[in-house]
């Protein structure tokens, strides 16, 4: 439970780090640092290497978990609220369940109900933000946030194909780190990326504060409780991650709390509920 408290808190830390810097830097070297020291514990650990096929799955993992759903979200919380920013994240399991039924899933009425009950809670939250899609930026914002949440759903369900095979943990760092390198690459060749040194002490500890809390902690733990929890409890993140990042954003950012976005982030959390049971069932 602390742990996906503090998953919450990193919308913050994203959202005070992208304001003095690009953000696609600021995931680059949120993932460098905590990737490569997962690389050299590891390493000094005489773990052994990913192998073969290992390997691809560890390349589509980064890129679908972090470069696009990492890197994405991070951008997207520059031009709209980290709380906002949240509650759209929290949307992917909406996303699993519209995948597997395009791939041909029979899903139950239970899965249908969550989905209509979290669109509709979704609609009331952006129904307070009508004036805002005026602003390119805001378009912007929440287009990028919407397709992180879908690259994140395919490399959930990825994950889920591609059982664990090799060591999760050195697979995460060495996903990190190759994320990390296509960002900077990225961020070079489009001439976005500034200097190190003309990036302010605030964002030093933002990406301090990613590192050590969104990227070996929370992630370290969301493995474990994957691997020792019930499935219940170690997917709770989805409902608590936005309610910190709402009420923190409050109080730190001023970002509004309004009746409408109260109401329809607690329908969509409701709807989310729904989806993962119904999905449980439908997989047992």
């Amino acid at each position: 439970m602390l742990g996906q408290f503090f998953w919450g808190t990193t919308w913050i830390a994203s959202k005070e780090g992208v304001k003095h810097m690009p953000a696609l830097q600021l995931a680059a070297i949120r993932q460098f640092i905590p990737g490569l020291l997962y690389i050299i514990f590891f390493t000094i650990r005489k773990a052994p290497w990913p192998k073969g096929k290992q390997w691809k799955t560890i390349f589509i993992l980064a890129a679908l978990n972090f470069v696009l759903s990492n890197g994405l979200s991070t951008w997207g919380v520059k031009y709209i609220s980290s709380g906002l920013g949240a509650i759209i994240g929290a949307c992917v399991p909406l996303w699993v369940a519209i995948i597997s039924l395009i791939r041909g899933e029979r899903l139950i009425r239970l899965t249908f109900i969550g989905l209509i009950t979290s669109f509709s809670g979704v609609c009331i939250v952006f129904y307070d933000h009508l004036n805002d899609f005026l602003s390119p930026d805001f378009q912007f914002g929440i287009i990028v946030s919407i397709i992180s949440t879908v690259t994140w759903a395919f490399g959930t369900l990825y994950t889920k194909k591609k059982s664990a095979s090799f060591n999760p943990y050195f697979s995460l760092g060495l996903q990190m780190f190759i994320s990390s390198i296509i960002l900077f690459a990225f961020t070079g060749a489009t001439g976005t990326a500034v200097p190190l040194d003309t990036i302010p002490a605030i964002s030093w500890w933002a990406i301090g504060y990613l590192v050590i809390v969104g990227s070996i902690l929370t992630f370290t733990a969301f493995i474990y409780s994957l691997q020792h929890l019930p499935a219940h409890i170690s997917t709770i993140y989805a409902y608590i991650n936005p309610i910190v990042a709402v009420l923190l954003g409050t109080i730190i950012f001023n970002e509004s709390l309004t009746f409408p976005i109260i109401i329809g982030g607690s329908i969509t959390l409701i709807g989310l509920y729904v989806v993962n049971q119904s999905l449980r069932k439908n997989r047992a």
